[in-house]
């Protein structure tokens, strides 16, 4: 019927001709100007076209010294009958608190308590926060600039071999770093660190890790500390670098952002930019957290390059002074 109509129109209609033309016409003058960057009608272009089109912020970071570090030590032969060494590195005399068999509301209650009640800037401050919703303690006073191995474990008479189905209510451990002196807990905006850590036990066999780690500043915030998705063989050093959450100063760029090596997917060529090959690495990408371009490139995507998803902000783990002061101390 379509054919028909088409061919009594192709014998008895001059229109079909003028309808034709101005048709392709008006199709090839749009696809010419938004070739050209002109503004056409959005039903010309495809969802791509239009979305490289979004502007992507630039975080404001806050420059924030990190006093404390926490790291698991052979996690692999960590459990709840055997215990879990832990590696401490803090800048100050610091306090290792562990609450075994914490509530997970009480912790997430008391989290809340920091920002709208108290300061939880001691255990005992935890403590009264969780109002004792925890099975057992354990302290160790640690030395600064000393990385110390802690081995903690539930005491042997104590027969607990699970903490219940998927989801529990109560997380394995946690371990809050506290600054033992008062007076430093004046100097740093870091006061405290809370660890969430995960022991495989008889019921849920998930490799020993750290599930969430929480910076808890004197002004009442608190923060996720996330991981950064990075090469481990970088060797790019500068003198103040950043987590995806706070800049964090005074060490190596995986101690920084709280990576070890294990954490994060090796590669050959890790300090240079995944497009150019040449540049130093410096740009973390949000949402996706990949760390992957340099100050160049970083102007031409909208889209991360190697998982392809939108980027919704960025920031720098350096400024353009901080990276010059390093090329004049490799001078």
């Amino acid at each position: 019927m379509a054919a028909v109509f088409l061919v009594m129109l192709y014998e008895y209609s001059p229109l079909f001709y003028i309808v034709v033309v101005f048709t392709c016409f008006v199709v090839t003058t749009g696809l010419v100007l938004g070739w050209f960057g002109w503004d056409v009608p959005v039903i010309l272009r495809n969802s791509e076209e239009t979305q490289v089109s979004t502007r992507v912020f630039k975080k404001q970071m806050r420059q924030v010294k990190n006093p404390f570090g926490l790291e698991i030590t052979n996690p692999s032969s960590a459990s709840i009958t055997t215990g879990i060494t832990l590696t401490t590195d803090c800048l100050e005399d610091s306090l290792l608190t562990c609450y075994w068999g914490c509530s997970v509301q009480k912790l997430y209650d008391a989290l809340q308590k920091h920002v709208y009640c108290f300061r939880i800037s001691t255990p005992q401050a935890l403590e009264d926060a969780l109002y004792s919703e925890y099975l057992y303690q354990e302290q160790y006073f640690i030395k600064k600039d000393s990385k110390e191995e802690i081995y903690c474990r539930l005491p042997r008479d104590n027969k607990i071999e699970d903490f219940g189905t998927v989801p529990t209510s109560r997380y394995p451990l946690v371990a809050l770093l506290t600054l033992a002196d008062e007076d430093d807990r004046e100097i740093y905006d870091i006061i405290s660190v809370v660890s969430v850590i995960h022991i495989p036990d008889r019921t849920y066999k998930l490799s020993c890790r750290i599930l969430y780690q929480y910076l808890l500043l004197a002004q009442g915030q608190f923060h996720d500390l996330k991981q950064l998705f990075m090469s481990a063989n970088n060797n790019f050093t500068p003198s103040n670098c950043s987590s995806s959450e706070e800049k964090i100063t005074g060490r190596s760029l995986l101690e920084k952002v709280r990576l070890s090596k294990s954490e994060v997917e090796p590669s050959e060529n890790s300090k240079d930019c995944v497009v150019c090959q040449n540049g130093t690495v410096n740009w973390v990408l949000l949402p996706c957290r990949h760390t992957c371009l340099c100050d160049g490139c970083m102007k031409y995507f909208q889209q991360c390059p190697i998982c392809r998803q939108f980027l919704q902000e960025s920031f720098a783990l350096c400024s353009q002074k901080e990276q010059d002061k390093d090329k004049l101390k490799t001078l």
